[in-house]
Order: C-alpha cells, then structure tokens, then sequence
C-alpha cells in the first residue's frame, strides 16, 4: 500500500474539504487555477476563476488552507478505507458522468464501479406493506444489480438488508463521514454491507457530521450510482422525491411503487406517478425500463417450479390481509374462522415467515 496520496489525490482531497460549493463550480476552478497550485492561489485568483464574490472566495482560500490532506488519507488507511477521486479508473462510471459527480469518494468494503445498480427509497417510518414491498423489489433485482440505497431506517434499512439475505451486493451511501456512520444504529449493518463484498461510501470528510443539508447532497450520489431509483412509499416533501428528482435530471430512471390511495404514505409515489415516473409492482415493470446491458441481465424465470401450496385457511387470511394490517378480531368476522383456529393459524403462519405481528396487536403479510 503507498505511504502517501499521489499528489492529484491529495489535492481533490484538500478541494473537496471546501464543502459548502458545488462539486462542477469546484472543478471548474482547478482546471483555470490548476490544481497544484490551488492551496496557494490568492482569493482574488480564486474568484475570478469561479466568478465568486470575493468573499466566498476568501472563505474557500481558509477551507483550503485548513485542510491537510495528508492526515485524512493516512486516518482513512488507519479505518481500512480507500479514497478515489473523481479521474481516477476505479471511480463508478455511472456516477462520474453526472454533471456535480463528487470530487473524492471514501469507500469502506469492495467497490466495483462498472457495476450496474438499482437504488431502492422511501419513508423512514414504513408501513408493513411499504417494508415487504422493498424486501421484494431488493431481492428480486439482487441477483443482476447492486443494490444501492442510503442506509436510513425505514426502507433503505429493509433493501440494504434483504439484498444481503439474497446473496447479492448493496451499496449505502451515508450523509456523514464514515468515522461517523449514521444513524448510529445501523452502524451494524454497515460492518455486515462492508464484509459481505458491498461497499459503504461518502463524499464528506472523516468526521463529517450528519448535518441536515448533506443528505440531498447523499441523495444525488445515491440516484447518480444508479441506472434507476425505486421510490417505496414517502410523504409528499420526503427525501426520496428528492432522490426522484435528481434521479430525473441526471437522465436516469424513475418508478415509483402505488400503495393506497388514503395512506399518507402514498404522496410521494403517487405524485411521482401523475408526474410521468414508471409504476412498478414488480421487477417485471422495471428491467423493461432500464439500459440494454442491465435489462441483459435480467433474470429469466424458474422453469417447472410450482408456487408452495398453501392451506385453505392461510390462503384466506393472505388474500385479507393483501397490503394492510388486521386485527385479530378482523380477521376473525372476515374468514369465518373460528378464534382459537384462526389463532393456531396465525402461529402456524408467523412460523412459516407468511405474517408478522405488528405493533397495536396487528398482522401483516410478508414478502413474497
């Protein structure tokens, strides 16, 4: 492993610690100042390069000079992590090619750029039915395309982990610094993405904290990784319509999966939807959609094998439950099953991975 970074990566590393600007106005300054001689450029060069005010100018001169791209890289050696600016080859191709790619990505695990990927969103506080369909679509695709989403609670925590349990990859992209993965509860899940042969990622120096106004910055880099993004379930100014609409700017795919029509739950992908995004049941709407070489890989389906037969009874209460929760007495009127059956039932189901308890003494039916 080398000593030291090149001296192009250490000065996109002391570049991308000015944060506060735009990753193409950043860009645009190194090619006229030259990106040697950026740390000792003054602020009067600064802002004529960028068409700054010279006070902005002065405040990215300070950020430049405070900076000591040295430390990061040998802290980011000390965590194992690996650092790659923009221009280098292992940078992911997909991402590179939008317009305010980042300057510098720290990577946790194995990243391999010219994979093809498919981000999977949503709410932070899913329903039951939100949660089972972003096990689904994640499973289904896990098989043909990283999975990438942003390592929240909610939907990105069920795609995240329902790729690993099918064997596949998944990529999280944090709004912090990986010296400061968050949330902190999901810091687990992370060690298992990064020793699966997934990758966790940021653009934000180590000790980055999770300010509010980094993750629509997460969010463009979560859309920009992929060739699509899924959007399960999200209120009507969530996160996810702004991964949406970056996703849309960047040129890339969109589907938005429907729930029901009075859920609060079903703003975002209903509006995505009104606006001209793809509705997606299933990964069958969705490799249709997407570039020649991922719809390539689309898996075929299983030939000769039958669905597992199910009892009468369990059949009955799948059907009930569909994409909502039912109490025990609702289950009850709506089956004709008598209470105690229709309790040993539910036990049987729950074993089976049919139906999970929910808060409020409810079932929901479970993926697929």
């Amino acid at each position: 492993m080398s000593q030291s970074p090149s001296g192009t990566l250490a000065a996109w590393l002391r570049l991308n610690a000015a944060s506060s600007l735009r990753p193409d106005l950043l860009r645009r300054i190194a090619g006229k100042v030259g990106l040697d001689r950026l740390s000792q450029a003054s602020a009067a060069e600064l802002a004529a390069a960028g068409e700054l005010r010279l006070d902005d100018a002065e405040r990215l001169r300070h950020a430049l000079s405070q900076c000591d791209p040295l430390r990061e890289w040998e802290r980011a050696q000390d965590l194992g992590l690996r650092v790659l600016a923009w221009d280098e080859p292992d940078f992911p191709d997909a991402l590179r090619s939008v317009a305010d790619a980042p300057l510098a990505l720290y990577a946790w695990g194995s990243l391999d750029g010219r994979r093809d990927a498919l981000a999977i969103v949503g709410s932070r506080q899913p329903t039951p039915y939100g949660r089972r369909m972003a096990r689904q679509f994640a499973r289904e695709a896990a098989g043909s395309l990283v999975i990438v989403s942003g390592l929240a609670r909610g939907i990105d925590t069920e795609a995240h982990q329902a790729a690993l349990q099918a064997g596949g990859t998944t990529w999280a992209v944090l709004g912090s610094g990986l010296a400061n993965i968050y949330p902190p509860e999901n810091a687990a899940l992370a060690h298992e993405i990064a020793a699966a042969g997934g990758c966790v990622l940021s653009e934000f120096p180590l000790d980055t904290e999770p300010w509010p106004g980094n993750f629509p910055r997460r969010n463009r880099v979560v859309a920009g990784l992929s060739w699509g993004t899924v959007v399960v379930e999200g209120r009507d100014k969530s996160g996810a319509l702004i991964t949406a609409r970056l996703a849309a700017e960047q040129g890339r795919e969109v589907f938005a999966v429907p729930g029901p029509a009075d859920s609060p739950l079903s703003e975002a992908p209903l509006r995505l939807i009104s606006q001209g995004a793809k509705l997606a049941r299933s990964m069958a709407d969705v490799w249709p959609e997407l570039p020649p070489g991922c719809r390539g890989r689309a898996p075929e389906p299983a030939a000769g094998k039958d669905a597992p037969l199910l009892a009468p009874a369990h059949k009955k209460i799948l059907e009930l439950l569909g994409s909502e929760t039912r109490s025990l007495e609702e289950l009850g009127l709506e089956s004709g099953l008598e209470l105690g059956n229709l309790s040993h039932t539910l036990i049987e189901m729950e074993f089976q991975d049919l139906i999970s308890a929910v808060p409020g003494q409810r079932y929901a039916k479970k993926a697929d």
